[in-house]
């Protein structure tokens, strides 16, 4: 018995594009209709471009979804009693968080409240509201919170739970 070898496939030689982008001169994206085009790079690196200085507060970038759940795990734990409610003082207003001391443990549960994704509201640039489903093992509870952003910083200005 005789055996046939198979003719193997060469590997397929292909043109590589350019390392780097094209100089200013070279962009064919520029048109007399928008001679800026798309911002320029150098290099291999791409510059955002500076802000207006003529913007003084530019709308607000919304906080990141992660961040806003560990906050809403956070301030579970402290309505559970787990967690003191200085570790969140930083992220609240003095009057929400002399509200959030006084009102002491409001959810009562047997194992460490869970937060789940936050659903998030925008009423208007510079405030953000959310709630938050807290499995509390045999009841579950829902938290509300209200954000305002204070500076470069988002703040909690206030907190309901149910």
């Amino acid at each position: 018995m005789s055996r046939y070898l198979r003719p193997v496939a060469l590997p397929r030689l292909v043109p590589t594009p350019r390392a780097d982008p094209p100089y200013d001169d070279e962009r064919t994206d520029a048109t007399a209709d928008d001679p800026a085009g798309p911002p320029a790079t150098f290099g291999a690196l791409a510059l955002a471009p500076e802000p207006d200085p003529l913007v003084l507060d530019p709308p607000a970038p919304l906080p990141e979804p992660r961040r806003l759940r560990a906050l809403g795990q956070a301030v579970a734990e402290v309505l559970a009693g787990i967690r003191p409610a200085a570790s969140v003082a930083d992220r609240f207003t003095d009057r929400a968080h002399a509200e959030l001391v006084r009102a002491g443990t409001m959810l009562r549960t047997r194992l460490p409240p869970k937060a789940g994704l936050p659903h998030v509201h925008r009423p208007h640039d510079g405030a953000v509201e959310m709630c938050v489903l807290v499995n509390c093992g045999d009841r579950n509870h829902v938290l509300a919170l209200r954000l305002e952003r204070r500076g470069v910083q988002w703040l909690c200005t206030e907190f309901e739970t149910a």
